[in-house]
């Protein structure tokens, strides 16, 4: 079910061009032109006609939709849960979190995406995540600390994030596009871990406030959300998971950088989040394993 938006899409023109529309009083009658009329006038330039204003929302709406029915086509291909902790795919899963095989070799470019830890790290993980995910917020509360604790702060591993909103969770798109937008000011992670621990707090998402917390410049901030600029970003973020067999969040992708920094090539691809032991043991073996092997 597609949740409303909150105060975000009344900031979108097409919004302001309908209330324009309603505000339009009764038309005045005709009356006979004027040599005068015909004169060029330097008076304020003529306002945008009703039917064009009533266009350009109905290409608003329009666009909208579009873009819901992609993300609902990439994530209904296969049924999953969105909210799956554990995805089995053994009669015993491992507890926390389960492997997905790997039927070939898996490189995901990763250049100029942000993350967290040594620029130098070898190892790595990439995590699909969804702002609206409970089982998401969850593992940044009890899981990620422990990560980040023996893992990233020490300089062995990097972190990467991206989006893996539900098909048609219209609100977890809008917090994935605040999240890239403050990262154009350089404060992603500081959005990513605001949108969490405010998660069941706000249910109708409100980017501003957190736009305002954080001293971001809500004008370029709200220019940004409006432009959807990165909406392709999140599309290409969806249909990466679908390639590797992703359908449920937290999923990880764990392997090694290249020398150049531009591609992780994947080792083992877990799905869940509920426990350390599973991405430790797959940290843990490609840290003792010598680079090159």
């Amino acid at each position: 079910m597609v949740k409303k938006i909150g105060p975000y899409l009344g900031s979108r023109p097409w919004v302001l061009g309908l209330a324009t529309f309603l505000m339009v009083g009764p038309v005045a009658p005709a009356r006979t032109l004027t040599a005068q009329d015909a004169r060029p006038s330097s008076a304020t330039p003529p306002q945008p006609s009703v039917q064009l204003q009533i266009d350009e929302l109905r290409e608003g709406q329009a666009r909208i939709l579009r873009e819901l029915a992609d993300l609902r086509r990439l994530l209904e291909e296969k049924t999953a849960r969105r909210d799956s902790p554990i995805r089995p795919v053994s009669p015993n899963p491992a507890p926390g979190a389960a492997p997905i095989p790997i039927a070939k070799k898996i490189s995901v470019d990763i250049e100029g995406e942000p993350f967290r830890g040594s620029p130098g790290a070898r190892v790595a993980i990439m995590e699909y995540s969804d702002f609206d995910c409970s089982h998401c917020a969850r593992f940044v509360r009890e899981i990620y600390p422990l990560i980040d604790q023996d893992y990233i702060r020490p300089g062995k591993m990097k972190y990467f994030f991206r989006d893996l909103p539900g098909p048609g969770d219209a609100n977890a798109l809008l917090k994935a596009k605040a999240a890239r937008c403050a990262g154009e000011q350089g404060r992603f992670w500081e959005m990513h871990d605001r949108l969490f621990a405010t998660q069941t707090e706000n249910p109708a998402p409100d980017p501003m406030s957190h736009a305002l917390a954080l001293g971001l410049d809500v004008d370029k901030f709200n220019a940004c959300l409006v432009s959807d600029r990165h909406l392709e970003n999140v599309r290409l973020s969806i249909a990466g998971a679908k390639k590797v067999g992703i359908y449920g969040t937290p999923a990880f992708l764990v392997g090694t950088v290249g020398d150049d920094g531009k591609l992780l090539t994947v080792t083992k691809v877990l799905v869940g989040g509920e426990s350390l032991a599973p991405l430790k043991a797959a940290l843990d073996e490609l840290i003792a394993t010598p680079a090159g092997r």
